[in-house]
């Protein structure tokens, strides 16, 4: 593939979290590949500075985007660089999302210093998350388990798990392996046992809809599996009307030409959970992100019939 030099510094705005910073370097050292000089500016988000209660009690949609897509309308970047899962679905007017680089591993990942699996934890075992989707799933498996909300990167976590606050911690293994901690994790919790936030282990690249050159760059590092995987899981959590106040889950893949998605909704305490999937044939022409957005409304449709609106309002209070 030819370098595709921009005549400008790309400015890329990013959280100044470490696992943030990994993923603004990443990006950054492929632009650089091509050609292309770069600057990295940090941007504090509201759920870096508001640290107290959970993600979903403070309700608020982009907790941790919403002032680096500001920065990017206003001209003072010209890309944000996402933890897909922290984007929310709904398309901010003036931006668009340019690529989706490769995946990785998109599985929760058990760390503990107490046992060597989920199911060696002790009963009563204190199991911190942030996340209701990992509540109700690890409650499920679990039904003994105490699990209680964590906040804090990724390095603040595990700090707490040591100094003893929690017998054991869910973080995503992508995280861990990016910023060099793979040898923590205990165990993977990989799907289909644990379905897996929408977007969990990809980037989200955005930048403004009418910035060709910054597009036509974009496309560079664009992977068409996984937009198609995401599109497939960020449209079905768009129908579900849910965001991070619910506990919702999907895993969309593409596999020997077909998308494989499967997803869940349960309730906070794991009690009840419901289940749907559909295995997609992908056209040989024609619009393939449409189709994967198709089948994310599909299947998001398989979740409603069964309920899942009931559980979704009830997460909400």
């Amino acid at each position: 593939m030819k370098p595709l030099p921009l005549f400008r510094t790309i400015r890329i705005g990013t959280r100044g979290s470490k696992l943030a910073r990994w993923q603004s370097d990443w990006v950054a050292g492929e632009l650089r590949k091509l050609g292309n000089e770069v600057e990295i500016i940090e941007i504090a988000t509201k759920g870096d500075v508001q640290q107290q209660g959970s993600v979903a009690s403070l309700g608020i949609q982009g907790l941790f985007t919403k002032e680096i897509q500001t920065a990017v309308l206003q001209g003072r970047v010209d890309l944000a660089v996402h933890s897909l899962k922290d984007l929310p679905t709904r398309q901010v007017a003036g931006l668009a999302l340019a690529a989706t680089p490769p995946r990785e591993d998109p599985a929760d990942a058990l760390v503990t210093n107490k046992a060597g699996t989920l199911a060696d934890l002790p009963s009563g075992a204190r199991v911190g998350t942030g996340s209701l989707r990992r509540r109700a799933q690890l409650l499920h498996l679990r039904p003994d388990l105490e699990v209680v909300g964590i906040r804090g990167n990724v390095d603040t976590r595990l700090r707490k798990l040591d100094e003893g606050e929690y017998d054991a911690i869910v973080l995503a293994a992508a995280g861990l392996e990016r910023l060099g901690w793979g040898d923590r994790i205990k165990e993977r919790l990989s799907p289909p046992r644990m379905l897996a936030a929408p977007g969990q282990g990809a980037l989200g690249i955005e930048c403004r809809e009418d910035d060709g050159e910054a597009i036509e760059l974009m496309r560079r590092l664009d992977d068409l599996p996984t937009r198609l995987g995401v599109t497939a899981e960020r449209t079905l959590l768009g129908a579900l009307d849910g965001g991070c106040s619910a506990p919702i889950a999907a895993w969309g893949r593409v596999t020997d030409g077909r998308l494989l998605v499967d997803a869940l909704v349960a309730d906070v305490e794991g009690r009840r959970v419901l289940r749907a999937g559909k295995v997609a044939e992908l056209p040989r022409a024609g619009d393939l992100v449409e189709r994967a957005a198709e089948v994310g409304r599909i299947v998001a449709g398989e979740l409603l019939e069964q309920g899942a609106a009931e559980l979704i309002a009830a997460a909400r209070g």
